[in-house]
């Protein structure tokens, strides 16, 4: 069975088992009458899978109704995207994701049987996180200005550890590479640890990984941060300058986290989603447990959170299209 059968025949599978969850429909006015289920694309334990238990746990209160995980990993988020988006419209079934599902895997993966555009409505975006700029102190570099001179002065020999092909942080390193005219040699690894142990041992020159992996050995001393690919400066790290500042304004690379519902939720259900859930997250003991996991909260209204989806996908199109990068299967 190719590709593009067995990716549709797992995603038919987790849809048939939604639409057996999916609860009949209730008007608009009377919203919310019975529990709100959050469809998370990744399996339990993971960083999403926390944030989303997190936030779950604490709208109960503001929603007044109990709010439930339901776990639809596989397939980069595809399977827990279709479910929601075949969901019946009523704010019943909720998908909570990250940037991957809905604005990078349709520049990776043409045979996805739904649009993320056109079949989510858009309710709120929850946090952003960035990965960032590392490298071995004793490359005697203090900013990313002095790695691109580096990579320049002797081509083809700074390497830098991502995590996997297609990941954020990869896709992190290309919009740096381009925003900056350098070219690293990448190495890939299939998680964060790894390559922060290459790292450390001398293996790579540098890393683009999540900051909340290397936070403790920043702080000894044993890697140094020169940058990161948020917009802003992090709220774990305020110190670590952004790329955005050291004079490269194209490297922005963000694994935003944001709720979306199926198409055609009617507004009044949106506003009341979009109510509940910004409160939540503006509160400061969300905030505080959002910093502890790398993650800064930013609700957004859902106009912002559609044209944040609508800037994103064509952006990641964009770099995945001209620096000709694809995925096997299993990745």
């Amino acid at each position: 069975m190719g590709r593009s059968r067995r990716l549709n025949a797992l995603i038919a599978a987790g849809s048939i088992a939604g639409a057996v969850l999916a609860p009949n429909a209730a008007p608009a006015q009377t919203y919310p009458n019975h529990p709100v289920r959050l469809v998370v694309g990744f399996a339990p334990g993971g960083n999403t899978d926390l944030i989303a238990r997190i936030v779950a746990d604490k709208v109960q209160g503001p929603l007044g109704q109990r709010v439930f995980v339901d776990n639809r990993g596989g397939a980069n988020g595809a399977i827990a995207a279709d479910t929601v988006a075949k969901a019946a419209p009523d704010g019943y079934t909720l998908f909570f994701t990250t940037v991957g599902a809905v604005a990078i895997n349709p520049a990776f993966r043409k045979d996805l049987p739904y649009d993320p555009i056109k079949d989510f409505a858009p309710v709120a975006l929850i946090g952003r996180a960035a990965p960032v700029l590392a490298v071995d102190p004793a490359l005697g570099l203090k900013s990313a200005p002095e790695l691109v001179a580096l990579a320049r002065q002797k081509p083809n020999t700074v390497s830098l550890g991502m995590t996997g092909v297609g990941a954020i942080s990869h896709l992190a390193l290309e919009l740096f590479e381009s925003t900056a005219d350098v070219k690293f040699v990448h190495v890939p690894f299939r998680g964060s640890g790894p390559a922060l142990a290459d790292l450390l041992g001398g293996h790579v020159n540098g890393i683009m990984i999540d900051v909340s992996v290397m936070l403790e050995h920043i702080k000894a001393g044993k890697i140094r941060p020169l940058g990161t690919t948020s917009a802003v400066r992090s709220d774990l790290v305020p110190e670590i300058p952004t790329l955005v500042e050291q004079g490269y304004p194209g490297a922005v690379a963000e694994n935003w986290t944001a709720l979306f519902a199926p198409a055609k939720t009617p507004p009044e259900i949106i506003a009341k989603l979009n109510a509940a859930f910004t409160n939540t997250v503006n509160d400061p003991d969300m905030r505080r447990k959002f910093a502890e996991n790398a993650i800064s909260a930013s609700p957004s209204s859902p106009e912002e959170l559609g044209q944040l989806l609508a800037s994103e996908t064509a952006k990641w199109e964009k770099v995945i299209r001209e620096k000709g990068i694809t995925i096997k299967p299993e990745e």
